[in-house]
């Protein structure tokens, strides 16, 4: 267990972190101009879906975990997860048949990023979306990620001229090249001037609709008109004296993460090692277990009640005990459950200002660029986010899933997320901000920086660096990144698979030499940071 030196911590204006750099440039030009980790964070959001248009978004949605400044604040979560259109029945994939236009839910990042900015705001909401319209209207300078994004995505385009029309580039796209989006720019002028209105209402919305028409989606006026932001309380745990904060459902990621603490807490890992085979076999089965709870029990709480138990220490422990010093395998933990497939592309960004506050995003468009849809005269892509329900109840797919009620489709439903904005705090104040984007791979992402910076004593770069495992119970097998000793999980049962990269964390913590903050970026997508 690390304690933190309580030194006075000194900043300029704070801190952002993302994987874009015109992003963070954007939002360290708000701190400094006086607005707070808030403000910036909205700032961000919205130039995302300018400068990495596969997961940074309007068309989307995410979590957004504030916690405000003081050593007693009372951390919120604006839940703007996408919903299934009032339209949606829980056997619209039964039968497999699925088009782009049916797997779009109903987006929420414009009216979660306003709900945000409405309680916690301090600079105008126009100055926080003028810098992404300038970039989009002038075209955003392209860099090495960017443009392997863009030309990953148009290897995937021919049956979206749309997607073509606005991404396209005779030649493929290269470093110095120049995005420019003048559609988008009118859309977010728009959302500028009049709040959600400019996106749920009036033109854009016509537009949206029109677009839905013109496929067979599902989406109708009505379900721009009645999309809801939810405020929610997050899930809260402890580790060894430390509060961490997670969302609550629909997002799986809270409940998971302080699941799989929860039981390592019973084991003294860092006196195991960190790269020990004793250590990796006890988080890989602590993985099992939670997504094994994640896929029986997970969903909509608006639609689905959830057992209070599975973040009571006291569960934990039972769940610890079963663990032995070999594999389990997944089939005698949960024999009559299968996971539907989520897709892992999401970003995610952490802001804190120089008074303490702060905040960790994680938001997405599902697939990388979402449907692959973009909206005609509007210039902003739609994400493919009903996928994420599970396809049908009790039915076994060729690929061995079985459908679990607690996420199946139903109208105005929230489909299960795995997104994962954590805040972890000591003696009120926040030391670590960390989340990351990857399908079902994030929970573990989050698990495995928040270990290494809480048990194993690692600064958050370190922390971020160090090489990566999952396990989601479904298939039954470790993904480990290279650096993880695989013979000695292979040694005690375990198959594994090396997976080439897992996340882009982009975290803001305290080095424990200084008991400073600092920002660290992930070197996998090449992320930055910006104080």
């Amino acid at each position: 267990m690390i304690f933190w030196p309580l030194l006075l911590l000194t900043l300029s204006n704070g801190f952002v972190v993302s994987v874009s750099p015109p992003a963070d440039q954007v939002g360290a030009a708000v701190l400094e101009k006086g607005g707070n980790a808030v403000d910036a964070a909205v700032a961000v959001g919205f130039t995302l879906a300018v400068t990495w248009p596969e997961a940074g978004n309007i068309g989307g949605g995410g979590f957004m975990l504030v916690r405000p400044a003081g050593a007693a604040s009372t951390p919120v979560v604006f839940d703007y997860r996408e919903k299934a259109p009032a339209s949606a029945t829980k056997t619209l994939f039964a039968k497999g048949i699925r088009t782009p236009y049916h797997t779009v839910g109903v987006p929420g990042a414009v009216a979660g990023m306003f709900a945000a900015h409405k309680k916690f705001g301090k600079l105008p909401w126009q100055d926080l979306i003028s810098p992404a319209i300038r970039l989009a209207e002038a075209g955003v300078v392209v860099d090495a990620s960017l443009a392997a994004s863009l030309n990953a995505g148009l290897k995937k385009s021919k049956d979206f001229p749309e997607f073509v029309r606005i991404f396209g580039k005779t030649g493929g796209w290269k470093p110095g090249d120049r995005l420019v989006q003048k559609e988008l720019a009118s859309t977010l002028r728009l959302i500028a001037q009049q709040g959600p209105d400019g996106f749920y209402k009036g033109l854009t919305a016509e537009r949206f609709v029109a677009e839905m028409k013109s496929g067979g989606g599902l989406i109708v006026a009505d379900d721009l008109l009645n999309y809801e932001v939810k405020e929610r309380q997050p899930i809260r745990g402890n580790f060894r004296g430390y509060d961490i904060y997670g969302p609550p459902p629909p997002s799986s990621g809270g409940i998971t993460l302080i699941l799989m603490l929860n039981m390592l807490e019973k084991f003294d890992l860092r006196k195991e090692g960190r790269l020990s085979a004793r250590a990796l076999h006890l988080t890989v089965e602590a993985m099992k277990r939670a997504y094994a709870d994640r896929a029986r029990h997970l969903g909509d709480t608006d639609f689905v009640k959830i057992p209070a138990h599975l973040t009571t220490k006291e569960y934990a422990k039972k769940l610890a005990m079963t663990i032995t010093d070999h594999a389990s395998r997944s089939t005698d933990l949960a024999p009559e459950i299968a996971l539907t497939d989520e897709k892992p592309s999401t970003t995610h960004y952490s802001t804190l200002d120089a008074s303490g506050m702060a905040v960790s995003t994680t938001t997405t468009l599902e697939n990388s660029f979402g449907s692959m849809i973009v909206v005609r005269g509007a210039g902003f892509l739609l994400n493919n986010e009903m996928t994420d329900f599970n396809a049908a109840e009790g039915v076994t797919t060729a690929s061995g899933r079985i459908g679990t009620p607690a996420n199946l489709i139903a109208p105005g439903k929230r489909m299960l997320s795995s997104m994962t904005p954590v805040i972890v705090v000591k003696e009120g104040r926040p030391i670590l901000i960390t989340g990351s984007p990857g399908g079902r791979t994030i929970i573990n992402t989050v698990l495995g920086v928040v270990l290494n910076v809480l048990e194993y004593g690692l600064s958050p770069q370190d922390a971020i660096n160090a090489p990566r495992i999952h396990h989601q119970w479904l298939p039954d097998r470790v993904q480990a990144e290279v650096g993880i000793p695989i013979e000695s999980l292979r040694d005690r049962g375990h198959t594994t698979i090396t997976n080439r990269s897992q996340g882009d964390a982009h975290s803001i913590g305290i080095d424990p030499k200084t008991g400073k903050y600092v920002s660290a970026k992930d070197p996998r997508l090449a992320g930055t940071n910006r104080r």
